[in-house]
């Protein structure tokens, strides 16, 4: 059978690759000890899964839900916005409901690109951000995200034919996956480099609670953007909410980028069950204690786990924010990134995700999520340290 073209560049995939490591591992008796995926292991807030639970029981909730049907969330969406970060956003033009921000960067390029146009990423960067550009028939610069440069990229040093070609840049901070974070004067110059080469910019913002003490606040871009003239952000309640199952989250930004998601979106789905948006209504308006006790416990799980690996002798970085760590292999290890986490995940059943799913310059790193218990974590560390030897 005769497939597209634009499924070449979407065969391999990071996620999908280490799901068959743990599956093999699995098979031949490891206890798996998963790693490798950004999926919080921590329960929802009681007083969301009630809304969603009472729901269940309203035959309203029932049918289809239709861009008009989500006026309540959108609303709450932009109240909160206001209250946390002082951007005014209208509910009806600025804001449109996502099944996960994945979703949005996988449609958006289709509402911008045309085949053979440019976009700019970041290197490395999550793997859907390049396979909606794939999609879109798009042709990727990719931007050096180094730990020389702080893991942000040199505006600068992209060449007048790329500017003059991009029609659209991604951004993401705190970074996934480095887990670096970007002050609001990155975002104005982000957001001044754009209007200057009427390019839009796109900001995937999951992490933006994930910051832990001692850091300033991660900026939105519409503080820099507040007029919002090139900027859309995606914000999911995967993170701040764990709710990653109920896929939910949101766009807010430019009208015109909000229009054209909006009619990606309306060949492809009818949005979330009704039930979900309530529930993420709760989140949004209910009480917000829960999501420093989140943070609190992934700033834990940080200290325990960085402590356990530097003590096997593998000096790891302390990140500022994320749940994860962002780590270059062992000095004793002769391979590369995809090579060590299979083979780890094979003889110990401990997952990692090899940098080089995240792009080039994610060779020579893995990356580990926080997602388990701070003595599964011990035992992992301790796990490492006899494959290590």
């Amino acid at each position: 059978m005769q497939f597209a073209q634009r499924l070449n560049p979407l065969r391999r995939n990071v996620f999908a690759d280490m799901d068959s490591a743990k599956a093999k591992a699995k098979a031949a008796g490891k206890e798996i000890i998963d790693l490798s995926l950004g999926s919080s292991d921590l329960a929802a807030g009681n007083h969301v899964l009630d809304t969603i639970k009472d729901s269940l029981y309203d035959p309203s909730t029932h049918g289809y839900t239709l861009f008009h049907n989500t006026g309540e969330f959108r609303k709450a969406v932009a109240t909160w916005y206001e209250n946390k970060y002082g951007v005014a956003v209208d509910p009806e033009t600025e804001v449109l409901p996502l099944i996960g921000c994945q979703e949005g960067t996988a449609h958006l390029p289709l509402a911008l690109l045309d085949p053979g146009d440019l976009a700019l990423l970041q290197d490395p960067s999550y793997p859907s951000h390049s396979g909606g550009i794939h999609l879109a028939g798009g042709e990727i610069y990719w931007l050096p995200t180094l730990a020389e440069n702080d893991f942000l990229p040199v505006f600068s040093e992209i060449p007048q034919q790329v500017r003059d070609q991009a029609k659209l840049m991604v951004l993401s901070y705190p970074h996934n996956p480095t887990t670096a974070l970007a002050p609001l004067s990155f975002f104005q110059e982000a957001v001044q480099f754009c209007k200057e080469n009427a390019i839009a910019l796109v900001h995937d913002f999951p992490y933006g609670d994930m910051v832990f003490s001692g850091s300033p606040p991660a900026p939105s871009v519409l503080q820099a953007d507040r007029n919002k003239e090139i900027s859309i952000e995606f914000f999911t309640f995967s993170k701040s909410y764990n709710m990653g199952g109920f896929r939910i989250a949101f766009a807010v930004g430019n009208e015109e980028l909000i229009l054209g998601l909006r009619q990606v979106k309306a060949v492809v789905d009818f949005n979330q069950y009704k039930g979900i948006l309530n529930g993420a209504i709760a989140a949004l308006t209910g009480p917000q204690e829960s999501i420093q006790k989140t943070v609190n416990t992934f700033e834990k799980r940080r200290d325990v786990f960085v402590n356990a690996l530097n003590r096997i002798g593998w000096e790891v970085p302390t990140p500022a924010a994320t749940m994860y760590l962002w780590a270059k292999l062992p000095e004793s290890w002769q391979g590369n990134s995809m090579e060590f986490c299979t083979q780890l995940v094979e003889a110990t059943g401990v997952a990692l995700a090899p940098g080089s799913g995240f792009g080039n310059a994610g060779e020579g790193y893995v990356r580990m999520a926080l997602v388990r218990d701070t003595s599964k974590l011990e035992q992992a560390a301790a796990k490492i340290a006899q494959f290590l030897d």
